[in-house]
């Protein structure tokens, strides 16, 4: 018997979605959508380690292009964060270590910083 190819896979998995009609469709548009929106998240301030972290909406002067409407900052200094397509989000400090929520990603800079100061990430 031949070996199941790539494209035998993908076509009966395309067959066997067909048969299961409306539902597998309704799945596939819903994935599609995307994570749920930031304004659902809520803003914080707290002192983290003896840091102080803050998020929230933007209040304009900032460059929040890819927090997309969240800003994060640790004493004072914007953490460039961003969310990525499956809802968890990274700073420019712990960039390859997603956590799910702004607030987590500001806790994950203050323990990678390790008691250093967050510089001013420049604008391009």
């Amino acid at each position: 018997m031949p070996e199941l190819s790539r494209r035998h896979a993908l076509t009966a998995a395309a067959v066997l979605a067909t048969a299961a009609g409306v539902p597998a469709v309704t799945a596939l548009t819903a994935s599609a959508a995307g994570p749920a929106p930031h304004h659902d998240l809520p803003p914080f301030d707290e002192v983290y380690k003896g840091r102080r972290i803050q998020g929230g909406p933007p209040s304009g002067g900032g460059h929040h292009h890819h927090g997309g409407g969240y800003a994060v900052f640790v004493d004072g200094v914007e953490l460039h964060v961003m969310r990525n397509a499956d809802g968890s989000w990274i700073s420019v400090v712990s960039h390859y270590d997603p956590v799910p929520t702004p607030r987590a990603a500001a806790r994950a800079a203050v323990d990678e910083l390790q008691g250093a100061e967050l510089l001013p990430f420049p604008a391009n």
